[in-house]
């Protein structure tokens, strides 16, 4: 059983091949989000990917954004004209809302499809299903999945809450800050974040992965293990056995 798996970011949608067991089978193969994105334009990308892969029985995609039974309820960046943080298209924003991700990602490829959000993903390939496990992903912004002994909790876009001066957790832990502050001042207020949260969580464990997790200078606590970003797509394996009722 060969599953292809595609993790979509704000920045880049990666994607590769991997056997029964979540390895890797063939080189990723990344492509720059394009913008302006619509749905259809999407489900493009992710076919550019398949035609550079080896056979592949099954699909996996994680998508940014509150994905509830495979169908998009809202995403963060794909109905902006220009990338994350720029202006939004109306036309666009309503062709994302309710959009059944799976069913068009089912037609395109005529596989078996599961479509969640990309955190969720990232989470499934780490999690040992004991305890109360939270993943956090930094990337573009903040992603957040949980787990309860291995059961996928109802997702919650904890990434648009205020934090303070008119930020969100997705602007304030993001891509454009870590540009803004250096990767030493990013990461005091990402520690600063973590302590915050850990008392709202309760987690027995925090994962810590996403694009941005390897610029971290300060330790996050011994009840924190940073994961490496391939955790992504690796996850496109292991959300098949995951339990799904949401």
């Amino acid at each position: 059983m060969r599953t292809l798996a595609i993790d979509s970011g704000g920045s880049g949608i990666k994607g590769s091949v991997l056997d029964a067991d979540g390895h890797l089978i063939a080189e990723r193969i990344r492509i720059k989000t394009p913008y302006p994105l619509p749905p259809e334009r999407f489900v493009e990308v992710l076919r550019q990917i398949a035609d550079g892969m080896p056979t592949f029985d099954r699909v996996t995609v994680g998508i940014p954004g509150m994905i509830r039974r495979g169908v998009v309820i809202s995403t963060p960046h794909y109905p902006n004209l220009h990338g994350p943080y720029t202006r939004k298209d109306p036309d666009l924003d309503r062709a994302w809302r309710n959009w059944d991700a799976t069913a068009a990602v089912e037609e395109a490829f005529g596989k078996p499809v599961r479509v969640l959000n990309d955190a969720e993903v990232q989470g499934a390939a780490v999690i040992t299903r004991q305890g109360l496990e939270v993943m956090f992903t930094l990337g573009t912004g903040l992603g957040c999945a949980v787990f309860d002994n291995g059961r996928l909790a109802p997702h919650l876009e904890m990434s648009h809450a205020p934090v303070r001066k008119g930020h969100t957790y997705d602007t304030w832990m993001g891509k454009s800050q870590l540009k803004r502050l250096g990767a030493q001042k990013w990461s005091r207020r990402i520690l600063a974040t973590v302590a915050g949260l850990r008392p709202v969580f309760g987690w027995d464990r925090l994962y810590v992965g996403g694009g941005n997790a390897k610029h971290l200078t300060e330790p996050l606590g011994d009840d924190v293990t940073i994961v490496a970003n391939v955790a992504g797509i690796v996850g496109g394996v292991r959300v098949w056995d995951l339990d799904m009722a949401r």
